[in-house]
């Protein structure tokens, strides 16, 4: 099958997406009837009828089980256009972390759910209109409109997760933590004090409830920060560097090595 920036299909089975769609496309997914199960982060997860769901290309995604009867509408994205076309970078470095955690939408109202395909539809439709006049530029801007406003149906979700920092479990505090300050602070110490009990403590708490130690959680969210960073081209290294409050740019270098087994540079000419 041919790539295209953008696809709208039908799905009812795993034979309905494209040849290695998670590695070339964002994936946008309302679910009409049944059920699909996938492993997420080598997490179970599971979008119902009603849900939306939307992974990010490239994602840590398995394992995926279709209930019989599944239908859904799914709006595929290639990766470097949608990333290209994205109109706030401050909401969209909060919007794909928290992405990259809760994939699954619940609560999707009526109104919500014909937005979204309103949203799939007019960005379909766009694509397919090559003879206009000015279709690269409306293409680009109908994609930024298309983000802005799922971005707007999710805010409340994104919000209230926000919320649970002062209401969740000590674990649910320290991911939203981590969510909110990896960029600036990437030591167990500092969390734990934010949250009044050890650093053995967090520690603890982060086994029982993933396996995963609190450094590692540091490092998962640090590292999809640095690649969101690395992606927007308007920005160079020091920049960045500079963002996440580094020292040097010498140290910034190491620590991007040790996280993604490549420096900056080279992540960057791999892009290209």
């Amino acid at each position: 099958m041919e790539q295209h920036r953008i696809l709208l299909s039908e799905v009812n089975e795993e034979r309905d997406f494209p040849n290695n769609f998670s590695k070339l496309y964002h994936t946008h997914l309302y679910c009409h009837k049944g059920s699909i199960q996938f492993l997420f982060n080598d997490q179970l997860m599971k979008c119902s009828s009603g849900q939306f769901l939307f992974w990010f290309a490239e994602s840590r995604l398995s394992g995926l089980k279709f209930s019989k009867g599944f239908k859904a509408s799914v709006l595929f994205v290639e990766k470097e256009f949608l990333m290209d076309n994205i109109p706030d970078q401050s909401w969209s470095i909060n919007a794909q972390l928290h992405s990259r955690t809760y994939p699954v939408k619940t609560g999707v109202s009526k109104k919500d759910k014909i937005k979204i395909l309103t949203n799939f539809d007019r960005l379909n439709e766009r694509f397919l209109e090559k003879d206009h006049r000015f279709y690269d530029e409306t293409l680009k801007l109908q994609t930024q409109l298309f983000i802005l406003e799922m971005w707007h149906t999710f805010a409340n979700e994104y919000e209230e997760r926000k919320h649970s920092l002062q209401t969740g479990t000590l674990y649910e505090r320290f991911i939203q933590l981590i969510q909110q300050h990896c960029m600036q602070h990437r030591e167990v110490q500092f969390y734990s004090n934010k949250l009044n009990i050890t650093a053995k403590y967090i520690n603890h708490l982060c086994k029982i409830h993933s396996g995963v130690t609190a450094s590692e959680w540091i490092q998962r969210y640090a590292r999809e920060r640095i690649i969101i960073l690395l992606q927007n081209k308007s920005l160079n290294i020091s920049e960045i560097a500079d963002e996440m409050e580094f020292s040097s740019h010498s140290f910034f270098t190491r620590y991007v090595k040790k996280l993604l087994g490549v420096t900056p540079n080279e992540y960057r000419r791999r892009l290209r």
